[in-house]
């Protein structure tokens, strides 16, 4: 630790923050390439686990380079920085009690490392695996199109690497699954993983 800087102990603890938001404060982090789904499956995630009683938040990979880390480009290292960053904001979110949802690509699984080790709580890292075909046909931002007409550098899965988990906590094929079966199997996941506590 820096010798200026001192840790602040707080007030309440973890089970104080379990008692008022009903559940254990957790990270469920989607990886995966661009167009495999992430976000899609996180904001929708998020919505059916808030009618269901719990707090949660997403963090997405577009949203946060407009603010947080808009002052990152694409190069390994700022990849690698941009990634650290949200593991540590994450992190803040779960020991707040909240449940944080992350979508990012997060390519290193050097990097999906230092975003567990830095969560003290329970931390789900889920792959959302959509090969690379599949991917580029849907393109709704247009970026493999504009990668394969060399317009984009560093394109993830193309001129740019993606390592897929060697381990983790649940893997969702989305070349293969609807969007609803995908998001099912992802909200029992949760349901399993972080339930609900009694209110009694």
């Amino acid at each position: 630790m820096k010798p200026l800087i001192h840790a602040v102990s707080h007030r309440l603890n973890r089970a104080d923050r379990q008692r008022h938001y009903g559940h254990e404060g957790a990270v469920v982090w989607l990886t995966g390439l661009s167009a495999a789904g992430k976000s899609t499956l996180a904001m929708a995630l998020e919505q059916k686990l808030s009618e269901r009683g719990y707090s949660c938040y997403v963090l997405d990979g577009d949203n946060v380079r407009h603010g947080l880390n808009s002052d990152l480009g694409f190069s390994p290292e700022e990849r690698s920085e941009n990634i650290r960053r949200i593991g540590e904001v994450a992190a803040l979110f779960a020991d707040a009690g909240l449940l944080c949802i992350c979508a990012f690509i997060s390519p290193y699984r050097a990097d999906r490392k230092k975003a567990r080790q830095a969560c003290r709580h329970a931390f789900h890292e889920v792959y959302v695996n959509a090969d690379l075909a599949t991917c580029a046909a849907r393109d709704p931002k247009g970026l493999y199109r504009k990668a394969n007409a060399g317009a984009l550098d560093n394109m993830t899965g193309l001129s740019a690497p993606y390592e897929p988990p060697e381990t983790c906590e649940l893997i969702l094929d989305t070349s293969r699954d609807s969007v609803s079966q995908s998001l099912e199997k992802l909200f029992e996941h949760v349901l399993q993983n972080v339930p609900l506590l009694s209110r009694t």
